[in-house]
């Protein structure tokens, strides 16, 4: 069956592995997330499970003395969300995201998906929308080079020549420029669990994981192997 879970990122650690080799590691609190739909062929066109992750307030509308509506948590839950929700007999939640299964029909509708569906030594994907570095030049964007740094030089962090005057007379799609730098999604593949803590929900996976701390992460089974 293949797997997938959303996840929290809890930031950065190390840990030493039994052969005494210190492992810089991502803390990811995994789940519980729990099964809100299933979607197949027959009905939907293709096949996925839909899963929510993280409990989130229903918004209230309440009427005072004039009858003017008041609403309490206004970031809450709207009705639409409430009955998809109550459909399925599981509390609001706040994100909801699909996996494409081809094996959806395995999943059971309200049931919990928690870290320990991984194991140590599972290859997952792990996806996130990076961290936003604001208008950057070219240099810290595109990794290219720098001019002279000579108090002569008037060619220091620019992006280096446009383009040609008379021909093409035009700039390039795709020249590398300044521009806005990352809040992107990621997705870094191949990434190995090393540890997974069932009673607290938590994956332990090597090297770095996109996206700043308290960001969703998106977990699946890699799509790929890579030989170490």
């Amino acid at each position: 069956m293949k797997k997938g879970i959303l996840a929290t990122k809890l930031g950065m650690t190390q840990i030493f592995s039994e052969d005494g080799s210190l492992v810089p590691v991502t803390v990811l609190q995994a789940g519980p997330c729990v099964v809100t739909q299933i979607k197949t062929v027959d009905n939907d066109g293709y096949s996925a499970v839909q899963v929510g992750f993280v409990d989130k307030k229903e918004r209230i509308v309440n009427k005072d003395k004039t009858g003017k509506k008041e609403i309490i948590h206004r970031h809450g839950v709207n009705k639409a969300m409430k009955g998809h929700f109550d459909k399925a007999g599981v509390s609001c939640k706040r994100y909801v995201r699909e996996f494409k299964f081809e094996n959806a029909g395995e999943y059971t509708l309200g049931s919990e998906i928690k870290a320990d569906i991984f194991a140590v030594g599972d290859k997952i994907d792990a996806s996130a929308i990076s961290k936003g570095k604001g208008f950057q030049g070219a240099i810290k964007r595109h990794g290219q080079h720098r001019g002279p740094m000579a108090h002569g030089s008037k060619f220091h962090r620019h992006q280096g020549s446009n383009g040609a005057c008379s021909s093409p007379s035009r700039v390039f799609k795709g020249k590398g420029m300044p521009g806005h730098m990352g809040c992107v999604k990621v997705t870094v593949q191949n990434l190995e669990v090393v540890r997974v803590d069932a009673e607290k929900n938590l994956l332990l996976v090597k090297g770095a994981v996109p996206g700043s701390k308290k960001a969703l992460v998106t977990i699946k089974e890699t799509v790929k192997t890579v030989a170490n």
